[in-house]
């Protein structure tokens, strides 16, 4: 951390502290470039975080708190929000002692040269116009996942359940190209039950199963992924990377692990 930037750490929150890098990133900022940047921090004396999980924590849907707490999208969010307008943010961590959080964004009117590095811009995700069946129990999960998908183009149909899926699968069923659902969900039926009945129903429906848990989750399935060519998506997974996938599932083309993020059942 910039000693500059926690000269007010005492009072919790440092103020429009205006910090100059003269060189590119350096083993203390390692994604700092050259130009003149203002730093806010934020500084607590909670429990901290370990260092196992400190690499983590901006991850989508990734928590240490109980089941039901929290959205699980607090700090993936200010990450994405820093990072589109060309920050970034550092964070040290004691156990026992708290954290601080510094968020570094480029200074209004800073110059900058033409041989300042720039971050390469992701191509847009692909778009579609295809109806998704959504199942997912837990509320803000299904909310964003919807939003990110509607964003794209496409028309959602949501449910919480095997069940609740079932009721929507009835009335829109010639509709629906694609199921994607979690695999661990309530109520009697979960995504892989849920899939299996569909496809015998649908032959043509394309599925991406998610789950915060490992392939394994899938169990006896393997068959089911291999004749089907569904899809296995681990949560969390960054946006752009659900969309690609989406569209690939839909084209009927094969999961790239190494671009998207994407791992087919290990058989």
């Amino acid at each position: 951390m910039n000693p500059q930037c926690l000269r007010n750490r005492d009072q919790g929150v440092n103020r429009a502290n205006q910090i100059k890098f003269e060189s590119a990133s350096t083993r203390s900022h390692p994604e700092a470039r050259p130009g003149g940047f203002v730093c806010v921090a934020v500084k607590d004396t909670g429990a901290g975080i370990s260092l196992e999980n400190l690499p983590r924590i901006f991850d989508p849907f990734f928590t240490t708190n109980d089941v039901g707490k929290g959205t699980r999208l607090g700090l993936a969010t200010v990450y994405g929000i820093v990072k589109q307008h060309g920050g970034w943010i550092e964070v040290s961590s004691q156990v026992g002692v708290g954290s601080t959080f510094a968020i570094y964004l480029p200074a209004l009117g800073a110059a900058r040269r033409p041989s300042d590095e720039r971050t390469p811009v992701a191509a847009d995700p692909p778009r579609g116009k295809e109806t998704i069946l959504l199942v997912e129990d837990e509320n803000s999960v299904r909310m964003v996942t919807r939003l990110l998908l509607e964003r794209s183009g496409y028309h959602v149909l949501e449910a919480a359940s095997g069940p609740e899926a079932l009721k929507v699968w009835e009335s829109a069923a010639p509709d629906v190209a694609l199921l994607l659902t979690d695999v661990i969900m309530p109520e009697g039926i979960n995504g892989r039950q849920l899939a299996e009945y569909l496809r015998r129903k649908k032959k043509s429906l394309k599925v991406i199963f998610q789950s915060g848990y490992s392939g394994e989750v899938m169990g006896n399935s393997a068959e089911f992924l291999r004749q089907s060519n569904s899809y296995f998506l681990q949560k969390p997974c960054a946006p752009h990377d659900l969309i690609c996938a989406v569209r690939r599932c839909l084209d009927g083309l094969p999961a790239q692990h190494e671009q998207v993020g994407i791992a087919r059942f290990p058989f």
